[in-house]
């Protein structure tokens, strides 16, 4: 059993900064109620969610510095997985050990959880009715033009030479005409910025990220965990280990236990198979996730059709918590149409719970593995190199991604051609949707253009999108 309250040396006990008996003060009560308000209102992607904590955390609760907040975001950057609620899980430990960091980790997913379940029952029992199909139909063509902001909000940031632009054109290439898989592209771009970034090239250097908020910076000192490292932070082997190997279990076992009685044909063993290997791949958040979930889900296991990936990121787009949510879309509509002996909704209930779990537990097992020994991570160019050439890699998959969903968004048809080794999506031009491409364009014109945000242009073009579907009824 892990001692979920201490991992510091005796002696040492209660959360101080090593050597100066320095107490925070903040009760767990109160962090609580300041993770659960963090939650509620994490819309608006990564960028926003880590706008939303650090004006909480670090400009209203002054419970930790900018430079300690920027160090822990770095290292969540370089995880798979979300990094907005991995920050919390990090910061939530730094405050109140790891059962702090586990609340915070659950309070930052439980409300885009519910909401997502509560969505996914609409839509799988009245998909088909006019006024809710129209809503979606809307969310889709606002989620491709916020899909393609993605792609320059990333690519902006990312491509800062011509060695990255062309690791992000290799890599669209790599998907989008020969469909080479998601973690080989991540694989193959790790490896060269690994050795680029050892070899100490400036091309490979780390570099661009997410910026905290402008005006006066709190320094560690000032803040209320002060400059030091707390005793329970310190890094402690046996610790990490032991905690690593209960989350390793929670994670795994579950898994192996449905491949053991079930057989690899299930839907629940495919599902925590496939979701699991998307938490240790999903480098460059939930867009890039998405190509490949896309890929796999739609065309090679037949849970989705192409539109529903859109519905779903729709869904995760305008509820609160990470986007890479929307992967408890997939599972809930993957168990309700091959549910087995199961009632279709039990079966979906109990598959967005599947998917849900193996994609979060391991966001705790890299924080509370990893978080003890970010110093020596963060000095590794090597390291750096990696994640920078994934990142740019990233950017042409979600170009990749973009283009896929704008071909099932736009175009009712769309036909897959072979060229030799060559398969490409061509659209069936007579099958242009004129409505999604005039919901489209005026998406992308709200956001390029007037700069309106996210959730607003969402919900104009999903209730466009219900008044032109009760029109045409």
């Amino acid at each position: 059993m892990v001692d979920m309250t201490e991992n510091a040396p005796a002696g040492q006990a209660g959360n101080k900064d090593a050597g100066e008996g320095h107490h925070h003060g903040v009760s767990f009560g109160e962090a609580f109620r300041v993770w659960l308000r963090v939650a509620a209102l994490s819309f608006g992607g990564p960028a926003g969610q880590i706008a939303v904590m650090h004006r909480i955390i670090v400009d209203e609760k002054r419970w930790i510095g900018e430079h300690r907040f920027l160090h822990a975001l770095n290292y969540c950057m370089l995880l798979p997985g979300p990094e907005a609620q991995q920050l919390a899980v990090y910061i939530g430990w730094l405050m109140h050990r790891t059962f702090g960091g586990l609340v915070a980790g659950v309070l930052f997913v439980l409300p885009g959880f519910l909401s997502i379940l509560g969505l996914s029952y609409v839509y799988a029992a009245y998909g088909s009715i006019g006024i809710v199909a129209g809503l979606f139909f809307g969310l889709k063509a606002a989620v491709l033009a916020v899909v393609v902001q993605a792609v320059i909000r990333i690519g902006s940031r990312a491509l800062r030479n011509r060695v990255m632009l062309a690791v992000a054109a290799a890599a669209f290439v790599a998907i989008f005409f020969f469909h080479v898989p998601f973690p080989l592209i991540v694989l193959a771009a790790g490896i060269i910025g690994f050795f680029g970034g050892r070899l100490g090239l400036d091309t490979f250097k780390a570099g661009g990220g997410h910026k905290a908020a402008s005006g006066a910076v709190l320094s560690d000192a000032e803040s209320a965990l002060g400059e030091g490292i707390p005793a329970h932070a310190r890094a402690n082997l046996a610790w990490s280990l032991r905690i690593s190997a209960i989350l390793l279990a929670l994670w795994l076992v579950p898994v192996a236990v449905l491949y053991t009685f079930f057989g690899p044909g299930d839907v629940f063993s495919q599902i925590g198979l496939f979701f699991s290997k998307m938490a240790v791949v999903t480098f460059g958040g939930a867009y890039a996730a998405l190509a490949y979930v896309a890929q796999q889900a739609v065309q090679h296991f037949g849970w989705l059709k192409p539109g529903e990936m859109l519905d779903g990121l729709g869904m995760a787009e305008t509820t609160p918590g990470p986007l890479i949510m929307v992967l408890q879309f997939v599972g809930f509509m993957a168990a309700f149409r091959n549910p087995g002996s199961l009632d279709p909704m039990l079966a979906a209930t109990l598959a967005a719970i599947l998917t849900t779990w193996v994609t979060f537990v391991p966001c705790f097992l890299w924080i509370f593995l990893g978080a003890p020994f970010i110093e020596k991570l963060r000095g590794n160019v090597a390291l750096a190199g990696a994640m920078s050439a994934i990142t740019a890699a990233v950017v042409g998959v979600i170009l990749n991604l973009a283009i896929w969903f704008g071909l099932h968004t736009l175009f009712a048809e769309v036909a897959q051609v072979s060229f030799g080794n060559l398969r490409l999506d061509i659209p069936e031009l007579q099958s242009a949707v004129p409505a999604a491409i005039a919901l489209s364009v005026a998406a992308a014109i709200a956001l390029f253009r007037f700069k309106t945000s996210v959730i607003a242009t969402l919900f104009g073009c999903a209730i466009a999108g219900m008044l032109w579907t009760l029109a045409m009824n």
